[in-house]
């Protein structure tokens, strides 16, 4: 007699859950983009210059994004729960390894930024023009540029063809999230502010999915 209840309160609060951990995990994401972008060079060959003069952003930026991973993992987290019976085993290892792969890639990059912050502050002007940072900074700007962010295509398009599949969200949501998906991973290396894509169609979908429960909820 007392299941139906628990039943019921979970399908009202998964959406808005999702909804609130993809904003959360764009705002962050968009947050620790922006900071990285308006003190480091854009480019993989920079000498190091940057670490000489003000590190207060970058370091807000490391700091900021853990806490935009664990919205991510709880925005996967609820949209698997959103979508129930209706998985696809395929379509959902995909899903989620593409995310997680993401994730992963981001916080190694993420880590080694902080690693040149630590060995400035304890050696300062020992990393600038040294064959060491010439690796790190590449390696760092490699793992972002062509393989997190492909993997962040890959989530995209899986989850577009989820919602084509199961209608998790509107079905028309998914054809913006198809365009950007392929921009980024066929055209994202030419396009500077191309990392802004992803956060901004985590944006997208956790905000309509927002709107569409604020708007079942009274009705319900």
């Amino acid at each position: 007699m007392n299941e139906p209840a628990p039943l019921t309160a979970k399908r009202l609060r998964s959406p808005r859950a999702a909804a609130v951990a993809g904003i959360l995990f764009a705002g962050l994401l968009i947050a620790v983009l922006l900071l990285f972008r308006s003190s480091v060079p854009r480019d993989v060959l920079d000498q190091g210059a940057w670490l000489s003069g003000e590190l207060d952003r970058v370091v807000l930026a490391i700091n900021l994004m853990p806490f935009a991973g664990i919205a991510f993992l709880w925005f996967i987290g609820v949209v698997r729960d959103r979508m129930a019976d209706a998985e696809d085993r395929l379509f959902a290892t995909v899903f989620l390894g593409s995310g997680l792969l993401f994730l992963a890639m981001m916080f190694v990059a993420i880590a080694m930024f902080g690693a040149m912050v630590a060995v400035q502050m304890i050696q300062p002007g020992s990393l600038p023009h040294s064959t060491t940072f010439a690796l790190a900074r590449a390696f760092a700007y490699t793992i972002v540029n062509v393989y997190a962010i492909k993997m962040a295509g890959v989530f995209m398009l899986i989850t577009s063809t989820i919602a084509v599949r199961t209608a998790f969200v509107a079905r028309w949501m998914a054809a913006p999230g198809f365009v950007m998906a392929l921009f980024l991973l066929f055209a994202s290396q030419w396009v500077d502010w191309s990392f802004i894509v992803f956060p901004a169609w985590a944006l997208l979908i956790s905000v309509y999915i927002l709107i569409a429960n604020l708007h079942r909820a009274p009705a319900t």
